[in-house]
């Protein structure tokens, strides 16, 4: 089987959030379990900068303003993932000195439907036999950068001809691609398509709906999430049309990539640890401390936060909570940046008490690695959460997950309580959004963590839970020949 996997980042070459983890580590997956996967990515400086021995395949005529920049498609080895590749060499389009989606001010680029557009129709190209050596059975389009992908493939279905299928993946419903009428109208997708039963939105151009739309199969990055996502509050106006879609939405849970995060194996750390011998973690802990500046006795827990600092992701709760949280002993670390004023309050806390409380502003990968081994609880209390990816990480590293049950959150921690102390406990969960909420866990974390051999206890079944990529790559690879005929199937 032949899978084609589109989208806009791919770790460890370029990576602003957890969409890159998921295209970086669900390729070899797929690899490991027969499929011939190649992945399409635009020519951003570090995709380019990865590409081993590029050969041009074609040069690019898109429709439209697309059209306005040279392009043309190479074809090579990406060494860093393991994965052949596609990628669109159009500096015009993708070579500045900002990021992938914005400028150095945060600000996304006025062109963006342009720049992904000709991602979406490149993907449909390549569908339709542009590598006259290899066309794929199947494409998995991932989030709103690649949403028009199968919409490209039904104006190509217009003319009658059979093209593969599509999955499209949400990873953020959020993030939806929206977009002035006048940005469709330079794309040269069919005028018929711009309507309620194709890519408008309120008067709008939604990359997102595109993809709901027309791919044959939706899927999102947890099961909890796809149901979520049905309803009002966490539909983002969308959910109207994904109940009509129930049929063919599915949840299929992210996984965790083994050859980055594992305690056993990870160069990044200051010493390494399994969960039979846990002395490398104590290490990790001292280290920690001493290289973020925390004093004092080192007996309360050791909390740590790893995000993007957003609305979304309950950070003002854990500002709320942290006064109850040094009151009951505990220390606070935390990697993340985004919203101004979130960056500030915390940068205040850590220069109000900064024997107990520190703050890094930006994202540094090692130094990630280095804070979830050498936490005792990572906090990660969502108002929505997809998936998750640090909670994972969390369980992986031996650091007690602390969630609100959510999305991805609720697929992965279980609660400890009295009564789930002996079979499943893994974390702690909470139910209502709000810090008062959010204090009540940390009273319970606090009780459990005076309890040693109990805390050992969680932990050690929370590092032994499996969150690998082969479950979850089997499951796509179930969904991909679901959409090929029987006669095409080996």
């Amino acid at each position: 089987m032949r899978i084609l996997q589109v989208c806009a980042e791919i770790f460890p070459l370029l990576k602003t959030g957890g969409l890159a983890d998921v295209a970086g580590a669900l390729p070899p997956a797929l690899g490991a379990l027969g499929a011939g996967l190649r992945v399409l990515l635009p020519g951003f400086d570090a995709i380019l900068a990865g590409l081993e021995s590029p050969v041009e395949v074609a040069r690019l005529q898109p429709p439209g303003a697309m059209g306005s920049h040279p392009a043309r498609l190479l074809r090579g080895r990406l060494p860093a993932v393991g994965v052949d590749a596609y990628v669109i060499d159009a500096p015009g389009w993708y070579r500045r000195t900002g990021g992938p989606y914005a400028d150095a001010g945060q600000q996304p680029y006025a062109d963006n439907h342009l720049r992904f557009g000709l991602l979406g129709w490149t993907a449909a190209e390549l569908a339709q036999g542009l590598d006259a050596s290899w066309q794929p059975d199947v494409l998995h389009a991932h989030d709103w950068h690649a949403g028009l992908v199968p919409a490209w493939l039904q104006a190509a279905a217009m003319s009658g001809r059979k093209l593969p299928g599509c999955v499209f993946t949400v990873h953020n419903l959020a993030y939806q691609g929206l977009f002035p009428r006048a940005c469709f109208d330079a794309l040269g997708l069919p005028a018929h398509f711009f309507s309620i039963h194709g890519v408008e939105f309120h008067g709008h151009l939604n990359f997102m709906k595109a993809g709901l739309y027309y791919a044959e199969r939706v899927t999102t990055v947890s099961p909890s999430y796809a149901r979520e996502i049905q309803a009002p509050e966490q539909g983002c106006g969308l959910d109207g049309l994904l109940r009509s879609r129930a049929h063919e939405l599915s949840g299929i849970l992210n996984g965790v990539d083994a050859a980055v995060w594992d305690p056993a194996t990870d160069a990044l750390l200051p010493a390494r640890y399994t969960a039979d011998d846990l002395a490398g973690k104590a290490r990790c802990r001292s280290a920690l401390r001493r290289e973020l500046g925390l004093a004092g006795k080192a007996e309360g827990p050791l909390y740590c936060v790893v995000s993007r600092l957003t609305e979304q992701k309950g950070l003002h709760l854990v500002l709320q909570a942290l006064p109850a949280l040094l009151a009951g002993g505990g220390q606070f670390a935390l990697l993340g940046s985004g919203d101004a004023g979130l960056e500030a309050a915390f940068r205040d806390a850590a220069a109000a008490t900064p024997d107990a409380v520190a703050v890094r502003l930006g994202y540094d990968e090692a130094f990630a690695h280095r804070l979830i081994a050498g936490s005792d609880v990572i906090l990660v209390p969502s108002h929505y959460e997809p998936c998750g990816l640090t909670q994972l990480y969390g369980l992986k590293y031996g650091t007690l997950p602390l969630v609100r049950r959510v999305g991805g959150l609720a697929d992965t921690v279980a609660d400890t309580r009295l009564e789930t102390l002996d079979t499943d406990a893994t974390g702690f969960v909470f139910e209502e959004f709000s810090a008062a909420a959010l204090e009540r866990t940390l009273q319970r974390v606090q009780a459990l963590h005076r309890r040693p051999a109990e805390w050992r206890r969680v932990r050690a079944r929370g590092m032994a839970r499996d969150f690998g990529w082969t479950r979850a790559a089997t499951e796509y690879l179930a969904l991909y020949r679901s959409l090929m005929p029987m006669s095409a199937l080996p």
